[in-house]
C-alpha cells in the first residue's frame, strides 16, 4: 500500500461491503470490494453476483463527492455516483447506454450496515408502588 493513502476515516482502504438495487431483480444485491482511497483516486476490485469488476473514480474529502467506473472485464460498464458523509458511500448507478438505474449504497467492513432501522431501547423507569405486602391466594 502507498504512503499516501486518504486519512479521512470516511475513505479507509480495504474492505468494504454493501449492495446494489435493480428493479429488475428483487431485493439488495450483495457485493464484497477491496478499495484504496489516494490523493482523491478511488481504485479498487470486487465481485458480486454479476461476476467480479473493477472500479476506478474519484472522491473528494470537502463534499463526499464519489464517482466511479464499475467495469466488469470484457463486459460491461456502470457509472456510479453517490455521496459519502459517514455513513458509507450511497447513490444511483447508471448502466452506460441504457435506461437501467438503481441505487446503491457501501461502507467499510466492521461498520453496521448503515441502511438498516436502528432499534434503540428505551423504558420509563417504573414509579415506587407503595402498596400492602401482598398475600399468596389459595393458601
Amino acid at each position: 500500500m502507498s504512503s499516501h493513502l486518504e486519512t479521512d476515516e470516511r475513505f479507509p482502504s480495504g474492505r468494504w461491503t454493501g449492495f446494489f438495487t435493480d428493479k429488475r431483480l428483487p431485493g439488495k444485491q450483495d457485493m464484497e470490494l477491496m478499495l484504496e482511497f489516494e490523493l482523491g483516486r478511488m481504485t479498487g476490485t470486487g465481485r458480486d453476483r454479476v461476476g467480479t469488476f473493477t472500479i476506478n473514480g474519484t472522491y473528494q474529502v470537502t463534499d463526499g463527492l464519489c464517482e466511479f467506473l464499475k467495469q466488469y472485464p470484457g463486459s460491461h460498464a456502470v457509472n456510479y455516483h453517490g455521496f459519502n458523509e459517514g455513513k458509507g458511500i450511497w447513490g444511483k448507478w447508471e448502466l452506460r447506454q441504457s435506461t437501467c438505474t438503481g441505487g446503491f449504497h457501501i461502507w467499510p467492513d466492521g461498520m453496521a450496515d448503515p441502511s438498516q432501522p436502528v432499534m434503540e431501547e428505551e423504558a420509563d423507569i417504573p414509579h415506587e408502588i407503595e402498596s400492602e405486602e401482598l398475600e399468596p391466594v389459595g393458601v
